[in-house]
């Protein structure tokens, strides 16, 4: 599938412009704004810190608008991988703005930052958001579920490595097909954050703490077994709420997520605009990064 862009739909409202005759302008946001990013995403009861806040606005391309005393009330983010892939997310919306239009025209505006760079725009959908993108020319690829459990916190001496960031995001690289190394690097700078690496070197495990729980992914191997192993590690590393993207395709993982008490939260759908090799779901990746960052 060729890059294409948004066929006979509105483009989103450049940066700071208006929306409409009345209403907020939208304007592209900066680290100054994590705070009002936070406060967007906990109203929201969503998993993401200021760590991950700052991720996107110091990498990648965030819009939002504002109220009259400046507070931001809405707020979507593109984040530029390699060369060929965004990621696009945070579409967020305070209650008092909803059914205004303000989240369609920021997704618009993000995924044209994308495609004016000539990457295709990816992104993971929950039901009820997936036929809004598919009006906007999305396709479907494979599905996941986001797994809730507890972490065990049993491990008196947790074997976490800390490697060269580079040689891990090599491994997510060739596991995954898109090159996001700054991601990889900024999740283990975390002080929280716990690298766990298969016995062979070829898989790992990484776990970093989330506003509500820890997330768990990208888990990559090369094996069920191995991934399975890996899970146990981890659970038996981290205490307290865990979350866990999975792919549909991953049963016996899944079927261990369940013999561990883990319960299926809610489900999701790969979708992209443009970039069909985007849409499979990999062998080796048995866990996600989270839908915010596929």
């Amino acid at each position: 599938m060729a890059l294409t862009r948004l066929a006979d739909k509105p483009l989103g409202r450049r940066a700071d412009k208006p929306l409409g005759d009345v209403g907020p302008a939208i304007e592209s946001l900066g680290t100054d704004d994590v705070a009002g990013g936070l406060a967007l995403s906990d109203a929201a009861g969503w998993n993401q810190t200021g760590d991950d806040w700052r991720l996107f606005l110091g990498h990648g391309h965030v819009v939002g608008c504002r109220d009259g005393e400046g507070s931001l009330v809405a707020t979507a983010a593109a984040l530029p991988y390699d060369a060929r892939t965004g990621w696009v997310s945070m579409v967020l919306v305070d209650a008092a703005w909803r059914h205004r239009g303000l989240a369609t025209a920021l997704l618009q505006a993000c995924i044209e930052s994308l495609l004016e760079t000539g990457r295709a725009a990816v992104l993971d959908a929950t039901p009820a958001g997936a036929p809004v993108y598919r009006r906007l020319g999305f396709v479907a690829g494979f599905a996941f579920d986001r797994w809730q459990g507890e972490g065990e916190g049993t491990a008196s001496e947790v074997r976490a490595v800390r490697l060269d960031s580079e040689a891990i995001a090599v491994i997510d690289a060739d596991a995954g097909a898109v090159e996001r190394g700054f991601l990889i690097g900024d999740f283990l700078a975390r002080a929280d954050s716990q690298l766990l690496r298969s016995a062979d070197g070829g898989g790992f495990a990484l776990a970093r703490a989330g506003r509500r729980a820890t997330q768990v992914g990208p888990l990559v191997a090369g094996s069920d077994a191995e991934a399975l192993a890996l899970l146990g590690a981890t659970l038996a590393a981290v205490a307290g709420p865990v979350f866990i993207d999975v792919p549909g395709r991953c049963a016996s993982f899944g079927a261990a997520l369940q013999q561990r008490g883990f319960t299926r939260q809610r489900a999701f759908t790969r979708m992209a605009l443009g970039g069909a090799h985007l849409l499979a779901a990999r062998d080796r990746v048995f866990a996600l990064a989270g839908p915010e960052f596929g």
